[in-house]
């Protein structure tokens, strides 16, 4: 959503042009069909297309920065008339609050290191966990970190070396696709209105991009995306808030790439559209799943209770005016007040008047889908007024039974004290089921702007974080010159299932500051849990088997184990195994399976472990 400054000029190294990469820019066809529902549907190309050098070959000088800029902001004006009538609106107190902390103990981060500090207000900082690296971005800049928090040689660029000759707008988003083992790196532009999409050639974040750029009717501001079984779908602050992504072409690097742009169907909306779309870790959701959409609805503005209104799309990319997007369900939860006084002015600083936007009104990033045995779950998570606009961040874990009707399983409000705001949240769970929920802190008295985080083990008491809150980083002193601030947050689940990486804004001083950390219930906890003990997985092929050895199964609970294609399929399944020995040992013919990613997931309703592995035939 917005931001006021801007691009950083960097010029390649003298042997290294982009001009020497393949590149198409190309004048798409727009098709604008209808559904059999009656909805509009627009089917495009990239308007450019590009296969870059090697990070590693471009010349990295993150100290040239042109001169700022003012641009315009997506959000600034966003409050609806009716604002001040909806805010006089009596909501129940939070029935669901959990007004204590914790009683267990976080260890602190495993490692704990300064990000970008941004070449923008507010810096908009996201960033995901692959094998060996730590990919970072925020307005208007990326970096390629090591692991331990050192940073990769010439890996650190404007965002618009990716695509050249754009304008370098902002609100990076970066995702790594563990499922295909790639990066995805984004921002959007306006004049022309655009969405910027690069996807890593292999799973190095210093090689090549395919760097693709979508042509859209409306500023697509404050863009979010997410990662399933057959698109990268998007909503944005915009009319377009249900967008698809040709996954697989772009994958491989074909230009021929389709975008599909429809509208989510009757969104309650308190002047600023911000759905999430679901986003598939662990598992990929079985081919065929639509992809669903999260949108907050708070009573004050939308009548009737307070709830999250639900909505399905589905694609078909060889006939895209099959598409469609239909609202699934009005899940009623428990009462909450998501509107704050003061307009974008909420969040209280020490040793100012000078408060900071909440982000009232809607979910914040990501909606992190997970697939067990015989369910699935979704993470959700916003903030809500606690009172005279102290903060307080409601959270969701959704069950469905494999049918796409969604339940509350659990949630609470986060609010463990009568001082402190927590906003700018991200919550997700990890392949044990553990809960990891990190955010930012501040008070008018004694707490500047930092960040910190909690957790919960899949034992627990259900609405419960239960884990005192551990603080990554203190901030000190105010951000005085501005009510913006963060934007968003992202929590992200590294690849091994278990590890938490987060991002954030915090003040140090007078400056604005990003953070990177990680922390990891399962083992930072040090507690054991009752369903599993040191458990582990072995795959491996040997000619046209694949052997599956798992032990530390506790108390020889019956498992089921499936082997997933990668396009979400369930190509092999057993179900009801009887561990002997707290362990299994199965082989599974794959004679008849294709060259590819597959996952191998062994578990039942209290826990799994997900295996990826390239089957050779």
């Amino acid at each position: 959503m917005k931001m006021y400054l801007l691009p950083l000029a960097i010029a390649l190294s003298a042997g290294v042009s982009l001009a020497q990469s393949t590149q198409n820019n190309t004048v798409p066809e727009e098709k604008i069909g209808y559904n059999a529902l009656g909805q509009q549907i627009i089917t495009t190309t990239a308007v450019s297309f590009m296969k870059t050098p090697p990070i590693a070959e471009w010349a990295s000088d993150e100290k040239e920065f042109e001169p700022v800029k003012e641009h315009k902001d997506g959000r600034a004006d966003y409050l609806p008339e009716g604002y001040e009538e909806a805010l006089g609106f009596e909501d129940t107190p939070d029935p669901i609050v959990q007004s204590e902390m914790g009683t267990r103990t976080l260890r602190a981060p495993i490692v704990n290191f300064l990000g970008l500090s941004g070449n923008g207000t507010p810096p908009d900082p996201s960033g995901a966990a692959g094998p060996n690296h730590y990919v970072q971005a925020v307005n208007t800049t990326f970096r390629v970190f090591n692991k331990d928090g050192s940073i990769v040689p010439q890996s650190t660029f404007s965002l618009s070396t990716l695509w050249p000759g754009s304008s370098n707008e902002g609100d990076p988003i970066v995702m790594y696709d563990r499922h295909a083992d790639r990066w995805f790196i984004s921002q959007f532009q306006f004049s022309p209105n655009r969405i910027l999409i690069a996807i890593s050639e292999t799973n190095d974040p210093t090689g090549s991009y395919y760097a693709y750029s979508f042509s859209l009717s409306q500023f697509p501001d404050y863009p979010k995306y997410s990662i399933w079984w057959d698109a990268y779908y998007m909503s944005s602050n915009s009319t377009h808030t249900a967008v698809a992504f040709e996954r697989e072409k772009m994958l491989n690097g074909d230009q021929s790439a389709q975008m599909i742009s429809m509208s989510l169907p009757g969104a309650s909306s308190f002047g600023f559209d911000a759905a999430l779309p679901s986003d598939a870790d662990g598992d990929l959701p079985p081919n065929g799943t639509p992809c669903y959409f999260f949108n907050l609805a708070d009573n004050a503005f939308a009548g009737g209770q307070d709830r999250i209104e639900i909505f399905e799309m589905t694609c078909d990319w060889n006939n895209t005016n099959n598409s469609q997007v239909v609202q699934s369900q009005d899940l009623n939860v428990s009462s909450f007040d998501a509107l704050f006084t003061g307009g974008l002015s909420n969040i209280a600083q020490p040793g100012t008047s000078q408060r900071l936007d909440a982000i009232m009104g809607v979910f914040m990033f990501r909606a992190q889908h997970m697939r067990w045995t015989g369910y699935n779950t979704m993470m959700l998570s916003h903030v809500v007024d606690m009172g005279s606009n102290r903060a307080g961040i409601r959270w969701y874990e959704l069950r469905d039974a494999n049918d796409g009707n969604w339940a509350v399983y659990q949630s609470g409000t986060y609010s463990p004290d009568n001082f402190t705001s927590r906003w700018m949240s991200s919550i997700a769970m990890d392949t044990w089921g553990n809960i990891g929920m990190a955010y930012s802190i501040s008070n008018g008295s004694s707490v500047s702007p930092g960040l910190a985080y909690t957790g919960r083990l899949s034992s627990d008491m259900l609405g419960d974080m239960s884990y005192g809150e551990q603080v990554a980083i203190n901030g000190s002193g105010a951000q005085t010159f501005t009510n913006r601030y963060g934007d968003y947050g992202h929590l992200a689940l590294d690849p091994d299932g278990e590890t938490f990486w987060y991002t954030g804004e915090y003040i140090d001083g007078s400056s604005q500051k990003t953070r990177i950390f990680s922390f990891n219930i399962k083992e930072e906890a040090g507690l054991e849990n009752p369903y599993y003990d040191n458990l582990s997985m072995f795959v491996f092929q040997k000619e046209s088997n694949l052997n599956v050895k798992v032990d530390g199964i506790h108390n020889n609970e019956k498992v089921e184990l499936n082997l997933v294609a990668m396009n979400g399929q369930n190509v092999y399944t057993s179900k009801d195994i009887k561990p002997a020995n707290n362990g299994i040992v199965q082989d599974i013919d794959v004679s008849n399976l294709m060259s590819g990613v597959y996952f191998v997931s062994v578990g039942n309703s209290n826990f799994q472990k997900v295996e990826r592995i390239f089957i050779q035939r």
